[in-house]
């Protein structure tokens, strides 16, 4: 899905760039980003597991999603959601986030939402591991965690992929889902230390 938006292809500067891949970069979102957010989550499938296939408004983006955003940036060390580009065609590829996980405010918590059509292709794990490394290396993060509904066995996956661990189970708070039952609630923690993280990449060298 996905309708044509002079910004999802818009040349970046470069010196707004958090980080880069071989294949992606990041970057801050700004306020005139809300149509690319609208339109990644107006694709039922990318919404599945969030919000049962419902898009989110236009208000409801720029209004508290952006402003929340924004509001992160402000804190130290650097924590919050980044844009995500293709390198060479700057194609909008949806976002990536690592910011206090909401129950356990002192662990950092990684997460990603990207375009139906680049999924599969390793772009999740790839902007993930990147996200890692600069939270363990530069951040100061002592561990980061990530969370997903027990359902969402692709984002798991990437977790795996990614050198996090099973950790435990537990239900999404209901103010969260609020009309979800406790059953659709169920949901699996997945973490990593720095130095897990450490030896991880040290033995893949």
């Amino acid at each position: 899905m996905g309708s044509a938006n002079p910004l999802r292809n818009a040349v970046m500067d470069t010196s707004e760039i958090l980080l880069a891949t071989d294949r992606l970069y990041l970057r801050p979102f700004k306020m005139d980003d809300a149509p690319l957010l609208v339109d990644l989550d107006s694709d039922p499938e990318v919404m599945r597991h969030i919000s049962k296939g419902k898009p989110t408004s236009l208000e409801q983006i720029e209004n508290v999603f952006l402003l929340r955003i924004l509001e992160l940036y402000t804190k130290q060390p650097p924590q919050g959601f980044w844009a995500a580009h293709e390198r060479g065609s700057n194609a909008f590829l949806g976002w990536f986030h690592l910011r206090p996980q909401r129950s356990a405010p002192y662990d950092m918590e990684l997460g990603y939402r990207l375009y139906r059509k680049y999924w599969g292709q390793g772009y999740a794990t790839e902007g993930s591991r990147a996200l890692l490394a600069k939270g363990f290396s530069e951040w100061g993060a002592p561990r980061i965690m990530a969370t997903t509904l027990v359902g969402n066995r692709a984002s798991q996956r990437v977790m795996e992929k990614c050198g996090l661990r099973f950790e435990t189970e537990f239900y999404y708070d209901a103010s969260l889902l609020p009309s979800w039952t406790q059953a659709e609630r169920r949901a699996v923690q997945y973490g990593i230390s720095k130095a897990e993280f450490d030896t991880l990449t040290q033995e893949e060298q």
